[in-house]
């Protein structure tokens, strides 16, 4: 199930500890209390949350920030499902094109955004702590 996580939810502590090098969950609160254009979904599996997705909505455009799944949990269409909530919902939001940046070496991902149309638009050289990135893009209109 998805659902979008609120400020007040219990459930930001949890992906704290279970994401503990990606989120923090101070950072989080605060991100969804003062950033107007910041969304998160998390999915959960028996209530407990094993995945989320972050991403911003700026008008016309939306950003993909961050999507993670547990490692236990991966190769379930789980990444799949957060990002058909995330194109959807900014679909409703009138967005045109949605970006992101993906390590090269990450071929999971890559080919997961390729199955869902995103583009090759660019490199970011070094982006990743010396590790260059993937500039993609889909566009919804």
């Amino acid at each position: 199930m998805i659902v979008k996580l609120e400020k007040s939810s219990p459930y930001i502590e949890m992906l704290e500890i279970l994401f503990t090098n990606v989120l923090i969950a101070e950072d989080v609160r605060k991100d969804i209390d003062e950033n107007p254009f910041t969304n998160y979904f998390i999915y959960l599996v028996d209530n407990n949350p094993v995945a989320f997705i972050n991403y911003f909505v700026m008008y016309e455009r939306a950003e993909l920030i961050n999507i993670n799944v547990l490692e236990k949990f991966q190769n379930q269409k789980i990444a799949s499902k957060l990002l058909e909530c995330m194109m959807n919902n900014c679909a409703e939001k009138q967005v045109k094109s949605i970006t992101l940046e993906v390590k090269v070496t990450n071929t999971k991902a890559i080919h997961l955004y390729q199955k869902y149309g995103w583009k090759e638009i660019g490199m970011r050289k070094g982006y990743y702590h010396g590790v260059d990135a993937i500039l993609m893009e889909k566009e919804l209109m």
